[in-house]
């Protein structure tokens, strides 16, 4: 029996036009080990800016109930040319209730159940979804479930990733952020040391209000030296930046640097043999992303995407992630948002402008039946 509501889709044409727009749309019945879940709840995640808003011109762009047509300038359109003249659905994960099963005996145990999933289209009144990628939510609610794989798998995953590597520090340069937030008490409870780099005093104080030891602040005058403080006092040569754009990373690395180069007790005009490694995970910043040659030779910038690592990572420790994330989703990885819109409302001049603009603490959560 084939289920029908709305879902958005996100179209960009080789003019640079992008529109986005809400469909009624018929949705198939899933099979093998799918399942069908009435969405509940999607948080507007800043991975899926790149395909609903990306760097469009939002400010004068057209609005209508239900739709927006943004003119996306160059080079981000020519940039986006794999997907010109495709309509996209949008919105990475959310939570609902399972209503309808394929045959396999794990999907069909899932029924009735509400759970957290993946779907890639989760901005819809209806999803398809990998019964193997959701989550049981037990007693917690849709909004409590929400926002627990792109947030909490990635906050664990930069963990998982230095202890690959050997590493036992991290510096964060996005340390306010509610994934920011997660990281802190990840390496309390991991015994990981962490500096994070914010942008406003009070930023320093809602961390260090979580126990947070190592807090910089990227206004300061002296925001240089606290790095190199705490680089000094950590060890933490291995970092990960959601900014992309501008100097975040090269800041870091200089610090990384001037930090290796006190302890040398011979000179070397190729620098440090430091090792300094630096994890680009967003694009926060659409410009370039500027580096300076203060660093010697020993660094190496990369990077970073959650699905690929936990392909990489293997299923054993994907499950003991995601089990993790279920036993302190109210606690350790609990998101908060700061506003509910349904379908109509995100696609409003208001709303757009207002969560493209990413600010720390003010994200938006998707109920598509309010």
């Amino acid at each position: 029996m084939s289920t029908t509501g709305k879902q958005l889709f996100t179209t960009l044409e080789s003019n640079g036009t992008l529109t986005v727009e809400i469909e009624e749309v018929t949705f198939p019945d899933p099979t093998g080990n799918q399942v069908l879940v009435k969405m509940e709840a999607a948080p507007i995640n800043p991975s899926d800016l790149a395909i609903l808003t990306g760097a469009a011109d939002l400010e004068n762009a057209e609005y209508s109930p239900g739709k927006y047509v943004a003119n996306m300038p160059e080079p981000f359109n020519t940039g986006s040319k794999a997907r010109h003249g495709q309509k996209l659905p949008a919105g990475n994960e959310g939570a609902g209730t399972v209503v309808a099963t394929g045959d396999s005996d794990y999907a069909k145990s899932l029924m009735g159940q509400r759970v957290a999933c993946v779907p890639g289209n989760a901005f819809s009144q209806y999803a398809i979804a990998d019964a193997a990628m959701c989550l049981p939510l037990g007693d917690h609610s849709a909004e409590d479930g929400a926002s627990s794989f792109v947030n909490p798998m990635t906050a664990l995953g930069f963990v998982e990733n230095a202890r690959m590597d050997g590493a036992k520090a991290i510096v964060h340069t996005a340390g306010a952020s509610n994934l920011g937030q997660m990281l802190v008490k990840i390496c309390q409870e991991d015994g990981f040391e962490l500096v994070n780099i914010v942008r406003k005093a009070e930023h320093v104080e809602l961390l260090k209000g979580l126990g947070a030891k190592h807090v910089v602040n990227s206004s300061d005058d002296d925001f240089m030296a606290q790095l190199r403080d705490a680089i000094d006092a950590t060890d933490a040569f291995y970092g990960f930046d959601p900014i992309g754009g501008g100097q975040a990373v090269d800041n870091v690395f200089k610090a990384m640097e001037q930090v290796a180069v006190s302890k040398m007790t011979e000179y070397s005009r190729y620098g440090s043999n430091q090792q300094k490694r630096m994890f680009i995970y967003g694009r926060l910043d659409f410009g370039p992303t500027i580096l300076t040659p203060s660093y010697g030779f020993g660094w190496t910038l990369s990077g970073w995407l959650l699905f690929p690592f936990l392909q990489s990572a293997g299923m054993e420790t994907v499950m003991r992630m995601r089990q993790r994330v279920l036993e302190n989703l109210t606690t350790t990885f609990a998101s908060s948002y700061k506003k509910r819109v349904n379908l109509e409302e995100m696609l409003t001049k208001d709303a757009v402008t207002d969560y493209r603009a990413m600010k720390t603490g003010e994200k938006y959560l998707v109920t598509p039946w309010s």
